[in-house]
């Protein structure tokens, strides 16, 4: 076998989004039996160096000698200048050849005089020298740049590629595919080098610019098209600021000099027509042909573009009047050698076309323009919304920030600025950005301290995601919301979008106080307050008591949902009336489109809870699991904190309602560890509210009664914090099951004298489920019966089968068996189906009780819920405990304690044993 086939990895290192090339080549030199040939091919800076050179360095590690060859471009006209590259390292060795066969080999490579020798001969003698020396030590020819090689060379390294058959000797050669190329490579196997995926080019650029904006490595990314060199080439082309704030990044990214000696000179040569028409294409961006050829005068596209068209640097489509650049760097080459002058009047003559598309129009306005203009400005404010209206937050920022730096007046350019800033916070997700933009309006106009609502909300968003608190946040919101000029004119965008940001601080408060400036605003607004802000201010601020009234508003907003702002909004006005299955298909379109680059990251991150919100209801656990743990990732990617303890409460309530108690507190002490400094009470009572289901479910009334009651007190029902409703059931439940039935009917009346019950069935059924509770026994069955009458299980999997569990207890103990046993039993596969162990303990308990014969658990996969099978079957594959998070989107912390709980339920005691346990279970 071929002494290359254990190549393996680089020794030096791991080359990202390369491990399939690297086995292929493995693969195809440890399959040949004597002697192989390979081609690698690739366009420029695609990585065929970086393999070559990774093959080179593990084969030395192998014991190969390597004898490398690399193209240059000034040596094409030297007959076997790559020859001589090659067998100067074997001068040594020439005397292993025949005197024939030796003389025409120095006299090729040039240490030896005499006549030109036959390409023929001096072949031969190539081929005979290197089996001869392999005999001893296996060779491995590596051949870089085939195309710059000289021609004789080329016609010997072919000659020799193919006829290693039963030698020790193989044979690696990169090719560019746009590059002709004297090398005949018929006959040998060919590997294409395909572009990174989306996974290896952001491993990649996180490896080597950490520091990158988010935004901007996505833009990079999508630039670059998997090239490996551009990707790494790019950053270094932008400067400090453009690195951090994707506003300062011009349309056309610039390029390097590497980059630019890589594409440039393809388009140098063009002639001037044919420049001047790609130039206009790489601004136009969309590649219509029809608005290019406008943009140029009326010249005709297909005879100017045909030169780049014949060099492959565009491919012109007849039939769709489109042309397109076949790499963006192409595009962005043209525009490097372009001067200022030209790309200003290329500019003005794509706007001079676009009179009846405003939006594109404001912006090659806004880059022809070098002084101020007003009217510019105007125009680009005008975009800024129209791609705000449609979800594209950060192209709405680069608009603004553009029609700021046209502003003719201080105060015009700080209003925009501030505005940017806002929607870069609230929107947009670039929160070092929003910072810088935050700082410039104040230094232009330096009263925007106190008159800017977009400044304000921006700062109070800033400081709850950085070391601030909610009080100094909504303290500053409110004293510029009320020392406004806006006279709380309900068109006032500013206004709207602040009053909707004091909604978010004022329910990370906790505090009833906090919402008493926003009510006395919405009382002040003329002629109305908006009907989706009003709503939401019914529905989210104080629920229990208000919420019933924004219901037919709700209906209203959910027939008609509009771009992924109002989706949120309309989604978060859903929470605690229950109707966030009405906004699921659309969530997850949403979600979808930022998955993609296509929507900001705030409202990825509103899309992500309230589907995991929806899953938890739902009974789909594991599926709330995943995107909760997208939604952590996110958080910590993007710098979110304030966002990442919603995600942590219902990773909280699974893993509670499941019995992992551990894993349940870890969540709700990251929870209280970020809420408590900086004043989030209504935060911190997420925490409460997922303890005390975790202590009910494990047998532990007290605790569970201690961890409800610091969400709501007895009575009145909390006013101004919503998760009291939550938590009702929990709360009456524990203290009747921890002797206190006095409480339990206290907070039974506090709920009945609510509107909680209006607001869902849901929680109308908690609520007749209490007053059940705590009623004598000839009225406790009929209240059951109405409660279990209004929620379909189906909809709400885990309370529904709560109540039964509670009325199969009631039934029991009244030794009405039969009854007791159909409720138990329903409770009972429910509980089994969610994986919620402690409840399903319960259930099994009262049909023994009842007389009912209930097998024991005897271990095996029935014992696991399917992510707890999912987590030991990567565990049992050899991944870690943080490559297994990774995967599933979830803390290494909580692998660790899932697999702390698995090990039992499979009768082992490690990690090595889980493997043929998982085994049997199949058997």
């Amino acid at each position: 076998m071929n002494d290359l086939g254990q190549l393996s990895r680089p020794a030096s290192g791991r080359l990202i989004g390369r491990d399939e090339d690297l086995e292929f080549v493995r693969s195809h030199f440890s399959g040949s039996l004597h002697g192989a040939a390979l081609l690698l091919s690739g366009e420029a800076g695609i990585g065929k160096t970086a393999i070559l050179d990774a093959v080179a360095a593990q084969a030395a590690v192998d014991g190969v000698r390597v004898l490398r060859v690399s193209g240059v471009q000034f040596e094409t006209d030297i007959s076997y200048a790559g020859l001589n590259q090659l067998f100067v390292p074997l001068f040594e060795s020439f005397d292993l050849l025949d005197r024939g066969h030796r003389d025409a080999l120095k006299v090729a490579v040039g240490i030896g005089s005499g006549p030109p020798p036959e390409r023929l001969l001096t072949a031969t003698a190539a081929l005979l020298l290197l089996r001869r020396v392999a005999q001893d030590t296996p060779l491995l020819i590596v051949v870089d740049d085939l195309p710059w090689l000289d021609r004789p060379t080329t016609f010997v390294l072919g000659f020799i590629a193919r006829r290693l058959v039963g030698s020790r000797v193989s044979f690696l050669a990169a090719s560019r595919v746009t590059s002709d190329s004297f090398f005949e490579a018929s006959g040998l196997t060919e590997h294409h080098l395909k572009p990174l995926d989306a996974a290896a080019s952001a491993a990649l650029l996180a490896q080597e610019y950490p520091g990158l904006s988010h935004e901007i490595r996505r833009r990079i990314a999508a630039e670059a098209r998997g090239n490996p060199l551009a990707l790494v080439e790019l950053p270094t082309a932008l400067d400090r600021e453009q690195r951090t704030a994707p506003t300062a990044v011009p349309s056309v990214l610039p390029l390097s000099e590497r980059l630019q000696s890589l594409f440039t000179s393809r388009v140098a040569d063009l002639p001037g027509p044919t420049r001047e028409l790609l130039l206009i294409a790489a601004l136009e961006g969309t590649g219509e042909l029809a608005v290019i050829e406008a943009a140029a005068g009326g010249r005709e596209a297909a005879d100017l573009l045909e030169p780049a068209e014949r060099d492959r640097l565009v491919a012109v489509s007849a039939s769709s009047r489109r042309m397109s650049f076949r790499h963006p760097l192409i595009g962005s080459a043209v525009v490097a050698q372009a001067s200022a002058a030209d790309r200003r009047r290329a500019h003005q003559a794509l706007a001079a076309v676009l009179v009846d598309q405003p939006e594109r129009r404001a912006g090659h306005l806004g880059e022809a323009t070098t002084g101020r203009d007003e009217t510019v400005a105007e125009l680009l404010e005008q975009a800024a919304r129209l791609r705000l209206g449609r979800g594209d937050a950060l192209g709405a920022v680069a608009a603004l920030t553009r029609a700021a730096g046209l502003s003719v007046s201080p105060a015009d350019e700080s209003r925009r600025l501030a505005e940017a800033a806002y929607i870069g916070t609230d929107a947009g997700g670039d929160l070092a950005d929003a910072s810088r933009l935050l700082v410039g309006a104040r230094r232009a106009d330096p009263a925007v301290r106190e008159g800017s609502l977009h400044a304000a909300a921006a700062s109070a968003l800033l400081l709850i995601n950085q070391d601030g608190d909610v009080n100094t946040a909504h303290r500053l919101l409110v004293g510029a919301i009320e020392a406004g000029g806006h006279g709380y004119d309900a068109a006032d965008e500013a206004l709207v979008e602040a009053l909707f940001t004091l909604i978010t601080l004022c329910w990370y408060s906790g505090d009833p106080e906090k919402w008493a400036p926003l009510f006395r605003a919405l009382d002040r607004m003329t002629p109305a307050p908006p009907d989706l802000l009003w709503a939401c201010a019914q529905t989210f601020a104080d629920p229990a008591r208000t919420g019933y009234r924004g219901l037919d508003v709700l209906d209203e907003q959910l027939a008609d949902l509009g771009d992924a702002t109002h989706v949120v909004r309309v989604s978060t006005c859903a929470v605690y009336p229950d109707r966030l299955a009405d906004v699921r298909e659309v969530s997850l379109r949403l979600v979808e489109q930022a998955r993609a680059g296509a929507a900001p990251v705030r409202r990825h991150l509103s899309a992500l809870i309230h589907l995991g919100l929806d899953d938890y209801y739902k009974g789909r656990w594991d599926e709330a699991m995943r995107l909760t743990g997208e939604g952590l990732a996110l958080c910590k990617e993007y710098g979110y904190p304030f966002f990442s303890c919603k995600f942590q409460f219902v990773q909280a309530l699974v893993a509670g309602a499941r019995g992992d108690v551990k894993a349940c507190e870890a969540l709700c002490e990251e929870i209280i560890a970020w809420a408590v400094p900086r004043g989030a009470h209504g935060a911190r009572a997420l925490a409460f509210h997922a303890r005390s289901l975790a202590a009910l479910g494990n047998g532990d009334p007290e605790t569970a009664f201690r961890q409800a009651t610091a969400v709501s007190p007895l009575t009145p029902l909390a006013p101004y914090l919503p998760h009291a409703m939550a938590g009702a059931l929990d709360l009456v439940e524990a203290a009747l099951r921890s002797g206190r039935a006095a409480e339990a009917a206290i907070h039974t009346r506090a709920l009945r004298e609510s509107a909680m019950a209006r607001l869902s069935p849901r929680l109308h059924m908690f609520v007749l489920a209490c007053e059940a509770l705590t009623s004598s026994n000839d009225d406790a069955q009929e209240l059951f019966q109405q409660a279990l009458s209004l929620a379909d299980p189906e909809d709400w999997p885990f309370d529904v089968a709560r109540v039964r569990l509670l009325y199969g207890e009631r039934l029991r103990r009244r030794r009405a068996t039969k009854e007791a046993r159909e409720q138990l039993t329903l409770a009972g596969r429910a509980f089994e189906k969610l994986g919620a162990a402690p409840w399903l303990v319960r259930a099994k308990s009262e049909l023994r009780a009842s007389g009912v014969a209930v097998p024991a658990d005897t271990g095996g996969r029935g014992t696991l819920t399917a992510q707890e099978f999912e987590i030991a079957t990567l565990a049992a594959s050899g991944l870690t405990n943080k490559q297994i998070a990774e995967r599933l989107f979830l803390s290494h912390r909580t692998i660790g304690a899932h697999l702390y709980q698995i090990y039992p339920k499979l009768n082992i005691t490690s990690r090595t044993a889980l493997r043929d346990a998982l085994a049997a279970l199949d058997r």
